[in-house]
């Protein structure tokens, strides 16, 4: 019996890969039959997986090749596009476009939904530089740096974006203490010694109601919010919740595009806000479209791609924009000496989020590696894993 098909489609290229999964090896020779706008396979006389492929994508069966049948993965074969498909659409709208200055906007707790920032209206939305260009305006200047004793901190009306946070100040905001030594989770209030240093601890910005970490506290009047921890709305919007595993890959597929196309860059080490690595990701493609199939029940849990919260929800068929990664994981000194080579080198970007998130982060990763084809999940010694959009 067959259990439902993949479709990965590459946009740049008009080409696609079909894998016709095969839930029981031992069952009938299958009779597949792939036309411009549909699929479908029969075992036995009788159809156990038919579906109607979106509009949007239309195939050239006759230009078929490269079949073969890999034991536990089904039939793969390869084919064009009869027409080009369309461009991916929008990304999850990005921080630079969705905050507009003159307008008010509510900050939410993308966990619980609780209120973290209430009809805030900025004068400025501003990007910041990347982390080290303090060091590069040492390289490029004659003289002593003009900007090494300066601070990049947003006023009472402003915003700066980072590329995985933003800045706000923390003036008359009721849930960020006044000072950032009495922010701990637990409540107490760090002993101040001799030195200015605090514990990262006490500098945790959490949520109220679900004790979710949401940022940290930079200055004793400025706070980091993470992009993967806060929804960002219009005041006149309301609250629309998203499941936390897909609001986290889309964040996290967004800023990878968005760097790799600014700064040509598609390799990135994950790290938390302890300093650790966690994750090793190299972006291969960002001009995937799936499609997808679960076919009968029975195989849901043997070829479903994103786990239960990304089946289709319009039908049988589901179709996705996302992108393509390789990584590997760094926990428990996974690694480390790749880590440690990647950390070292100028052409690896930094990506900076909360701890818990870099594990919520490499557990979607597996399950979306454990969820392919065997013969799909490696390449060379990286794991192959999708980031749906």
């Amino acid at each position: 019996m067959a259990g439902g098909f993949l479709l990965e489609i590459r946009r740049g290229t008009q080409s696609a890969l079909l894998v016709i999964r095969e839930a029981d090896p031992t069952s009938s020779a299958l009779d597949v039959s792939v036309a411009a706008d549909c699929l479908a396979v029969r075992s036995g006389g009788r159809s156990v997986a038919a579906a109607a492929l979106p509009a949007e994508v239309r195939l050239a069966p006759s230009s078929t090749r490269g079949l073969r049948r890999l034991p536990g993965d089904g039939l793969h074969l390869r084919m064009p596009l009869r027409r080009p498909a369309p461009p991916p659409a929008d990304l999850a709208h990005t921080l630079r476009e969705s905050l507009k200055p003159q307008k008010s906007y509510v900050f939410y707790c993308q966990s619980c939904g609780d209120i973290i920032v209430k009809d805030r209206k900025f004068l400025r939305v501003l990007p910041l530089p990347s982390e080290n260009w303090s060091a590069l305006v040492e390289e490029w200047c004659c003289h002593p740096n003009p900007f090494a004793r300066s601070t990049l901190h947003p006023r009472q009306d402003d915003c700066f974006l980072g590329d995985t946070f933003f800045l706000l100040n923390s003036e008359n905001e009721s849930h960020v203490p006044e000072s950032p030594m009495c922010c701990s989770e637990t409540g107490h209030y760090a002993s101040q010694s001799g030195s200015n240093l605090k514990s990262k601890e006490n500098t945790r910005v959490i949520c109220k109601r679900c004790r979710t970490m949401l940022g940290e506290t930079v200055s004793a009047d400025t706070v980091k919010y993470y992009v993967t921890e806060v929804i960002i709305r219009p005041s006149e919007e309301s609250f629309s919740p998203t499941p936390r595993s897909q609001f986290v890959q889309r964040m996290v597929a967004q800023c990878l595009v968005e760097l790799s196309s600014a700064k040509s860059t598609f390799r990135f080490a994950v790290k938390g806000d302890d300093g650790k690595i966690y994750i090793l990701i190299w972006l291969l493609n960002s001009d995937t479209l799936l499609v997808e199939s679960l076919g009968s029940s029975s195989s849901h849990s043997i070829f479903t791609l994103f786990g239960d919260i990304f089946m289709p929800n319009s039908g049988p068929v589901g179709t996705w924009s996302a992108v393509k990664v390789l990584y590997q994981p760094c926990i428990k000194s996974r690694n480390k000496d790749l880590a440690d080579a990647w950390e070292d080198d100028i052409g690896v970007h930094p990506l900076k989020f909360p701890s818990e998130t870099c594990m919520e982060l490499l557990l979607i990763l597996g399950l979306s590696t454990i969820s392919l084809p065997p013969s799909l999940r490696c390449m060379n010694s990286f794991q192959v894993a999708f980031l749906k959009m």
